[in-house]
């Protein structure tokens, strides 16, 4: 019985860690977005607006110190999507910074 209760006590105590963990890596991500200067929309291609494709795309942007985007890799969404914000989002200048940063830039593409 102690066992049980001692395992339950440990599995709560991290399970209450990883969730302080979690919400003070979201709270520094989001002090730590870079402000956007200049930013180009993705141009769907014809394929994909004759499909009416809709849904999110995710892309991790890796952002060099002098705001250019050094790399931009698709984190979901649909390929004929993910192509267009991967090209658009490769064109984006962001604000200075002393150091290379990453952000995680959603796109939402609905039906019209």
């Amino acid at each position: 019985m102690r066992l049980a209760w001692g395992r339950s006590i440990l599995t709560a105590v991290a399970l209450m860690a990883f969730v302080l963990a979690a919400a003070s890596a979201q709270q520094a991500n989001e002090e730590g977005k870079r402000k956007l200067k200049s930013r180009v929309n993705p141009v769907l291609s014809d394929v994909a607006r004759r499909m009416g494709l809709t849904g999110k795309v995710r892309i991790e942007v890796t952002i060099a110190p002098d705001g250019r985007v050094k790399s931009a890799r698709a984190l979901g969404g649909h390929p004929l999507l993910v192509q267009a914000c991967v090209e658009a989002v490769k064109e984006w200048r962001y604000e200075t910074a002393p150091e290379e940063s990453t952000q995680v830039v959603e796109f939402e593409f609905k039906q019209s």
